[in-house]
């Protein structure tokens, strides 16, 4: 391609996000980028004007995960840039192709501490797989094509890129670079036979999907490799939607508080397939269910990144590849293994017994219930969103998900995820229902963008679950501090009131038999919507009560 017209660093980036297939980004606007934003304004691409630079970030990272293309986010200079860190830490550490382009002070100011300036190398070095200034327009083309390769290929991951004021007013000539499309790495024919063999002189094997770089198809060929070798099933920590629970081989997800059965199914199989997946501390039980260095199960670790096979756990084969490339090439070629189902089929019981009926806990509202009636009125396309706490463990017990991509949660961890990544994935998806579900303490650490829902017309609807505090957080303290409460009581707004503030739709649930006409009528009405459930502060796990862990933690005591 030729260099054409001389540009401004502005258009010729917008003109690289473009030149990748950009359809869609994220931003909270700033003056340190302000040659972007003008740009953007001829620009074919739907720009997501967000309340807070975490949310920003984390509708990115949600793009990413929904995609496999990298989400795309931009924000002002230091205080913009920090803020923004939370969505480049899920997108490290659930390895979710993102990036992140941060306002810089002008190149002659640099080193002086002016105003808001960061080292952003050195701020982001741990969390991002990249770190970047660009130091010259006509370098743009290069850094941009570059950043999304490493965004993509191998393990996912953010990358941030810093963009001098001035740098972005500079004009030259220079051409745009290619679609980048990552590279696949395909699983060797000799690593595919052996595994094979391995397969078929196994007696309880189990597979574990996880990570990122799956597809629709892949998902499809997993399922038939589970058919073929009677293969149960199970997904890592919110990542169930790389199995549909509805699927025979099925055996649950391995997260925070699993089904004691499929725990140890891991831990007495005699040959686990790790694929796609790190099984870092939470799906692996705090790095109990499998021997360090060497496990006991014979390990099959399939994964992209060569970097993260023997990191943890030494494999007795390592296949280094994209779970989309193995899931295909196994399953066309690999023979059927000569075993019965009774395995898969007695993890799948398993699984179901757990998922089935919740138990009753104190309050008139029961959580259980209502996801329970979520799980059998919703259509199987529909998106479930959320960030982290104790509310979160009803929806990996009792919901089923059922299609590739109706997940979005952040295995790291974070709180304030479920309402961003529920206002990009119905952006994404404006056919398909997207429901967020998000406590009290998790929905007031993104709420705001609640109001770009409203502003672009994104109608998802947020289920709040108020049980007045940081849940998780009184759970410990009960187990390890019992009736010693500290820094975990919340006083709460009207959350039904702040969702019509907004213009909005918002209803209040007191009691279960409220639910389900509150959530039609949410649906029905078009609007982003609240949904405020007030659960029972002592309903704080779907299986135990905050006076049950605090009476077993002075029983323990003496």
């Amino acid at each position: 391609m030729s260099k054409g017209a001389a540009r401004t660093g502005g258009r010729i980036l917008v003109d690289q996000l473009i030149a990748q297939g950009v359809d869609r980004l994220t931003c909270v606007p700033g003056e340190s980028y302000l040659a972007v934003l003008d740009a953007l304004h001829d620009a074919s691409i739907d720009v997501l004007v967000c309340r807070n630079e975490g949310g920003a970030a984390m509708m990115a990272e949600a793009y990413g995960k929904l995609t496999g293309r990298p989400g795309i986010c931009f924000v002002t200079r230091g205080p913009g840039a920090t803020n923004a860190s939370h969505g480049v830490h899920i997108a490290m550490q659930d390895s979710t192709p993102m990036i992140l382009f941060v306002g810089q002070v002008e190149r002659g100011m640099r080193g002086r501490e002016a105003f808001q300036e960061l080292d952003y190398a050195g701020v982001f070095g741990s969390m991002a797989k990249w770190a970047v200034e660009a130091d010259s327009a006509a370098r743009l083309p290069e850094i941009v094509a570059r950043a999304f390769r490493v965004a993509t290929q191998g393990r996912p991951g953010p990358v941030v890129i810093a963009l001098p004021e001035d740098m972005l007013v500079e004009t030259a000539e220079v051409a745009n670079a290619p679609r980048v499309e990552p590279a696949e790495v395909h699983a060797g024919a000799a690593d595919l036979d052996r595994l094979a063999g391995m397969l078929a002189g196994a007696e309880r094997p189990l597979a574990i999907l996880g990570g990122s770089r799956w597809s629709e198809e892949a998902c499809a060929s997993m399922q038939r490799i589970a058919e073929a070798h009677a293969l149960p099933v199970a997904t890592s920590f919110r990542r169930t939607h790389l199995f549909p629970a509805d699927h025979p081989n099925f055996a649950g997800d391995i997260g925070i508080g699993p089904n004691p059965k499929l725990a140890a199914r891991a831990r007495d199989a005699d040959l686990l397939l790790l694929i796609g997946g790190r099984l870092s501390e939470m799906p692996s039980q705090s790095y109990e269910l499998l021997d360090i260095p060497s496990p006991r199960q014979t390990l099959v670790h399939i994964h992209p990144d060569a970097g993260e096979l023997g990191r943890v756990y030494q494999p007795a084969l390592a296949i280094q590849a994209t779970p989309s490339a193995f899931a295909e090439a196994f399953a066309t070629n690999a023979p059927r293994a000569q075993r019965n189902g009774a395995e898969a089929a007695a993890a799948h019981e398993d699984y179901l017994a757990w998922s089935q009926t919740p138990s009753t806990l104190p309050g008139r509202f029961q959580y259980g219930e209502a996801m329970c009636w979520l799980r059998e009125r919703l259509p199987a396309d529909s998106i479930i969103c959320n960030g982290a706490g104790n509310y979160a463990g009803w929806i990996h017990r009792y919901y089923r998900f059922r299609r590739f991509a109706s997940q979005l949660a952040p295995t790291s961890g974070s709180m304030g995820y479920g309402v961003p990544s529920s206002v990009m994935a119905k952006r994404q998806h404006p056919d398909r229902i997207v429901v967020s579900l998000a406590g009290d303490g998790c929905f007031l650490m993104n709420g705001q963008e609640f109001a770009t829902a409203v502003q672009h017309g994104i109608a998802v609807i947020v289920v709040v679950i108020d049980n007045g505090m940081y849940g998780t957080i009184r759970m410990h303290q009960e187990t390890h501090y019992p009736h010693r409460i500290s820094a975990t009581k919340l006083t709460n707004p009207d959350f039904a009131a702040y969702a019509r503030a907004f213009g909005g739709h918002g209803e209040r649930v007191e009691a279960t038999e409220e639910f389900a006409p509150a959530f039609e009528r949410a649906l029905a009405s078009g609007k982003p919507a609240i949904l405020h459930c007030l659960l029972d502060p002592q309903a704080i796990t779907p299986a135990r009560t905050l006076d049950q862990i605090s009476a077993q933690a002075l029983a323990r005591k003496g």
